[in-house]
């Protein structure tokens, strides 16, 4: 994806839906697709989105001239695989609150791994519906703990925009790990 934002999503037999991941630019879309005849996902433009696709029957020669380039898209997919571990046993194991501001500091990294001007203020451009979704809540139960983050002076929300006012705390009350930073890459192969 070059441009906005996607989200990747299931519907259950009852007609809920379950958000599994937010998709920004850079990411790579629809992965799981190429070892599938169906997709095991669908995926939604949530904003104004510029997506290049890729004939999968591509994938195996490229893979082959290219071997840092598919060690990388290996590497890209056990980032999303942890991140997803740690969405699930958030989902079975923590607070609404925590699930909450887990988000909140995922969207936030996602987005300032391709805008690093993006610092403790970003657009969160989901609605609470969305972040119920993936969080596992009801929109009304979203509402509920954003404004006990404002309450507890950890965020602040204005205009469709989330101000980090006390990120340190914020993450400890999530039990966050950022997945994207001290990541071991040395191992892969160099160049071509």
């Amino acid at each position: 994806m070059r441009k906005g934002l996607m989200m990747s999503y299931v519907l259950l037999d009852d007609g809920s839906r379950q958000i599994l991941r937010f998709h920004f630019a850079g990411d790579l879309l629809g992965l799981s697709g190429a070892i599938y005849h169906e997709s095991p996902e669908s995926l939604c433009a949530l904003s104004d989105c510029v997506v290049c696709p890729f004939d999968r029957s591509l994938l195996s020669d490229l893979m082959a001239e290219h071997p840092r380039l598919a060690s990388l898209i290996l590497v890209y997919s056990q980032i999303e695989r942890v991140a997803l571990t740690d969405r699930l046993a958030a989902l079975g194991r923590t607070s609404a609150k925590q699930r909450i501001a887990a988000l909140l500091l995922e969207l936030r990294n996602r987005i300032r791994a391709t805008d690093k001007s993006v610092e403790k203020v970003f657009a969160l451009g989901l609605t609470q519906e969305e972040i119920g979704d993936a969080t596992g809540l009801t929109s009304v139960h979203v509402n509920r703990m954003l404004r006990q983050l404002e309450e507890e002076r950890l965020i602040a929300r204005e205009g469709g925009r989330v101000t980090l006012l006390d990120e340190r705390a914020l993450a400890r009350a999530a039990n966050y790990v950022n997945r994207y930073q001290a990541l071991d890459l040395g191992w892969l192969p160099g160049p071509s």
